[in-house]
């Protein structure tokens, strides 16, 4: 069987101790191994001047390209302010059984809500997004538990509420889809 491992294409500057955290989280919740890599690719071209925004669907689509075919599912890892054209902003998206994603950081510092900066609760709410989209990628729905990870968050607040964990339904439909990937 070929390597099979999730890479996370940093995007932009990210402290090391934030993605390699964020890595091990990663790591935890889908039992597969994680690989960091940087992405080069400049990104100007996806703001959108009118919104002050980046355009997610663009910016999804070029992580999608970036992907290369030993990996088993990429995300994408900004610091932008990201939008989809119905959507004010998000947090990050992912195709559902899709090979990748994207989440940015933007919307999950505390200093954006006229708070005091906090790096652990940062690193929590990033683990949580990235690991809620790869969700999507392997297959799952929106939850209606209110503290699994997989349950949809329109604030971050909705973020903070949730548990890094899946809810037992969740975990069972998704160790079943990674059975393929792990034995």
């Amino acid at each position: 069987m070929e390597n099979r491992n999730i890479i996370l294409f940093l995007c932009g500057h990210f402290e090391d101790d934030l993605v390699v955290s964020l890595g091990r989280e990663v790591e935890k919740a889908f039992h597969l191994p994680v690989c960091l890599e940087e992405c080069k690719r400049d990104i100007t071209g996806y703001y959108n001047p009118v919104r002050r925004q980046y355009d997610a669907d663009g910016l999804m689509k070029m992580v999608s390209d970036m992907s290369p075919g030993a990996a088993l599912k990429t995300m994408g890892l900004f610091r932008v302010d990201l939008f989809i054209p119905i959507l004010t902003y998000i947090f990050g998206q992912a195709k559902l059984n899709g090979e990748s994603g994207i989440v940015s950081l933007y919307r999950l510092r505390n200093e954006l809500y006229g708070l005091g900066a906090n790096q652990d609760l940062l690193l929590e709410r990033f683990s949580k997004v990235v690991i809620h989209e790869f969700g999507h990628a392997f297959g799952l729905i929106h939850c209606h538990n209110p503290v699994c990870i997989m349950r949809s968050s329109t604030y971050v607040e909705d973020i903070d509420q949730k548990e890094i964990h899946f809810c037992r339904s969740c975990r069972a439909i998704l160790d079943d889809c990674l059975k393929k990937y792990t034995t």
